[in-house]
């Protein structure tokens, strides 16, 4: 039965001669490499990697020497620059293997096969600061100039196959040899060098539990063949493939489109609420058919737990995913989350145990216990991360792992690398070191925070600070355009980060945008739901949504712009805490909502009655939402003076009627912007510190609000007007 073309596809040579010939060597080995790395069937995200050995001169004997270049360590073939890749003398990399020779006790796993990773930036090449990757010797010993290492799913699917080394005689001949699973480093560097001399003629190698390696002596030939010999896989997997049939069967129905995202929805936040006891998540969902064909499979629950196999996709998705064997036919809500409250109490003394049994001496303390990957019958795949791109990435991981296993157990019978394996994968010291050089977290990092009226003035402006302090962000806004280039301003600045992974609005970035009229329920309910799917729950919401209804040459307002006025300033802000209290007691995490009011509440003047009685009222809601919503969501307001500053209320007529009302002499032909600074002018005089009030001063004070600085205030309002005598509080 031929197999749909998901997984087992022929992948596109899509070198262009005319591209390469303009390139010079290191810039014609970045296009080979992100070439490879463009598509996550022939290798994930951060994994493999891709060298060069290259003539160049000596910055300080004028020689010529040979270089190698190599991906370095951290980098993505996809994504990755010069400036990702280490340049190293081979002639000093090939004396490195005198260097351990003369170590009394090396070996797989030995300290002394550790040591050797300090000892490759000796061997660095004109100053490069790249640091080189744990797999530079697979590299360098291979006897050719061009070395491609990937992590194909349909190679790996041969390589964790239980029959996978007689089958690759059947696909290459004698074109490829087999190296059984070792861990990659200095002996597996050793291992390739002596097949390769075991086996003259060979092209690649199939890596046990791992992946491909392949060489050549001309880059294009060398890219030629690992397009070549991922295909011969694909090719031989497509013909083996059964079809529906794969993973012995469908033994559940996904739910329709429309349910399965309502249960997605009503269930994240109790989730997220259930795997962030240590450390809070940011998701990703997963639902695309051949996902669901997976985990709705008869053997998903037999192979899930069996876990991944290559280390690049179980550093991610740990030893293995949670499956929740619920029936999404028979079976409701509340069976759901009774199962995943058991079933993640056994997941982490699964994990506790895992440790406890594979622990070493000098092993790292033992890591969240939480899985990273949920997947659930009917309604789909959950990943979790610090952030949204490590969230995508695993998910990214996971569906290549779902590939591998459909493979292997086409042909064969899937098997995942040996715990003990695994588990000095995952608390390998080299990996514990790699972690603890990562820079500390940002205050808002693993916070989602959802901003109402970001299409401008501050709303607009405080997107910005809180993507700088790493928070998740949603910018929403009445008009639909106007919150999408917000959020498509942010993103162009950040770049959509690493992962190819997430279904539908869960493949976003760190920050979308979407319309949310707070006036209409249902429109915040919507947005509030979107936002669950496209990150996984809500910490903190602010409200920057306001409307100040112009009054007429006698000062007053319709009954209709009264009616606005209430609705945006009061009722708007009481559905958004309304609707998002629901998510809020699911989650059981502590969170925030801030309102922005205005120093009008405590000010009457002639004029703006509907706006100044409705922040009075806006004040007062804060207070009593802070009863409501206690004690894990603190509710406080920001109350600005008047900020002119890329402020939507302040259009130009509002601008010029003011200048008139004050008495400020002013020109017609003016600009808008010297407009608006003249007016700001005459509001900061009025202050005791005369300073015209700015968005970012605002912005900051929101800041403060979401973050731990004033984790114990809720129910107040921080005035940031200049000192407005007239605003103090009495």
């Amino acid at each position: 039965m031929k197999s749909n073309t998901k997984y087992f596809r022929q992948v596109d040579n899509m070198w262009e001669e005319n591209v390469a010939e303009k390139l010079d060597p290191v810039e014609r080995l970045v296009y080979r490499s992100n070439l490879l790395g463009s598509d996550s069937y022939i290798n994930n995200t951060g994994g493999g990697n891709t060298s060069s050995k290259l003539m160049d001169k000596d910055p300080i004997t004028g020689e010529m020497v040979e270089v190698m270049w190599v991906k370095g360590s951290g980098g993505d073939l996809r994504t990755a620059k010069k400036a990702n890749f280490s340049s190293l003398y081979q002639d000093k990399l090939l004396a490195l293997q005198e260097v351990y020779n003369g170590f009394e006790n090396k070996g797989l796993k030995t300290p002394a096969e550790d040591s050797m990773v300090e000892m490759y930036p000796h061997c660095t090449f004109n100053l490069n600061p790249r640091a080189p990757s744990i797999d530079t010797p697979l590299h360098s010993f291979i006897p050719h100039k061009f070395v491609d290492h990937t992590h194909p799913v349909p190679i790996i699917a041969l390589a964790t196959a239980d029959n996978g080394k007689s089958l690759m005689k059947k696909i290459y001949g004698d074109q490829m040899a087999w190296v059984d699973w070792m861990r990659p480093g200095f002996e597996l560097g050793l291992k390739l060098q002596r097949v390769i001399e075991e086996n003259p003629g060979i092209i690649g190698i199939i890596l046990g539990g791992h992946g491909l390696i392949n060489w050549a002596d001309d880059d294009k030939e060398c890219y030629d063949r690992s397009i070549g010999l991922i295909n011969r896989a694909a090719a031989y997997l497509a013909e083996h493939d059964p079809g529906e049939m794969a993973f012995g069967g469908p033994g559940y129905e996904s739910l329709p489109d429309d349910r399965r995202h309502d249960m997605m929805a009503r269930i994240l936040p109790f989730l997220r609420g259930q795997i962030s006891r240590q450390n809070r998540f940011i998701g990703t969902i997963q639902d695309d058919p051949g996902t669901l064909q997976f985990i709705n499979s008869k053997d998903a629950p037999r192979l899930s737990e069996l876990g991944t196999s290559c280390p690049d996709h179980f550093l991610r998705t740990k030893i293995k995913p949670l499956y929740v064997n619920w029936n999404p036919q028979n079976e409701k809500l509340p069976e759901l989350k009774e199962k995943i409250v058991s079933g993640l109490e056994q997941y982490r003394a699964d994990y506790e145990a895992y440790y406890s049994d594979h622990r070493l001496e000098d092993s790292p303390p033992v890591r969240d216990p939480n899985p990273t990957v949920i997947l659930i019958p009917g309604v789909g795949l959950i990943s979790w991360g610090k952030n949204k791109s490590e969230s995508r990435v695993t998910a990214e991981f996971y569906n290549a792992a779902i590939g591998v296993m459909r493979g292997a157990e086409s042909i064969g019978k899937y098997t995942a690398l040996p715990k003990q394996e695994a588990f000095d994968i995952e608390y390998w010291a080299l990996e514990e070191a790699k972690l603890r050089r990562m820079p500390p977290e940002k205050e808002l990092s693993r916070q989602v925070v959802a901003v109402i009226g970001a299409g401008s003035g501050i709303g607009k402006a405080l997107l910005s600070k809180l993507i700088t302090n790493g928070a998740t962000v949603t910018a929403l806004d009445r008009d639909k355009s106007t919150a999408e280039e917000a959020a498509e301003s942010v993103l162009d600045q950040i770049g959509m980060g690493i992962g190819v992974a997430g279904s539908g609005i869960s493949g976003s970035g760190d920050i979308i945008g979407l319309e949310c009229d707070i006036t209409q329920r249902k429109s915040v309910r919507n947005a509030l739901k979107s936002v669950l799917l496209a990150y996984g729950g809500i910490d903190n919401i602010v409200v920057t949504a306001g409307y100040f209804p112009s009054p007429d040459k006698n000062g007053n307002v319709s009954d209709e712009d009264w009616k606005r006025c209430y609705d945006i300033n009061v009722t708007g802000n009481y559905i958004v805490a309304n609707e998002a209290s629901h998510i809020w007691k699911e989650q059981g995490l502590s969170g925030s909502l801030v309102v922005t009011t205005s120093a009008n509440a405590v000010v009457p003047k002639i004029g703006s009655m509907a706006y100044d009685t409705s922040k009075s009222a806006a004040n007062h809601l804060v207070r009593e939402l802070a009863i409501e919503l206690a004690p894990d969501i603190r509710v406080n307001g920001v109350a600005p003076a008047t900020v002119v500053e890329g402020s939507s209320m302040f259009p130009r007529e509002r601008v010029i009627a003011s200048l008139k009302k004050y008495g400020i002499g002013f020109d017609e032909k003016e600009d808008t912007v010297t407009l608006r600074n003249r007016l700001a002018g005459f509001y900061s005089s009025r202050t005791l510190t005369k300073k015209p009030i700015t968005r970012d001063q605002q912005t900051e004070a929101i800041r403060l609000l979401l973050n731990s600085s004033l984790e114990n205030t809720t129910g107040h309002i921080i005035p940031v007007d200049g000192g407005l005598v007239e605003a103090f509080l009495r």
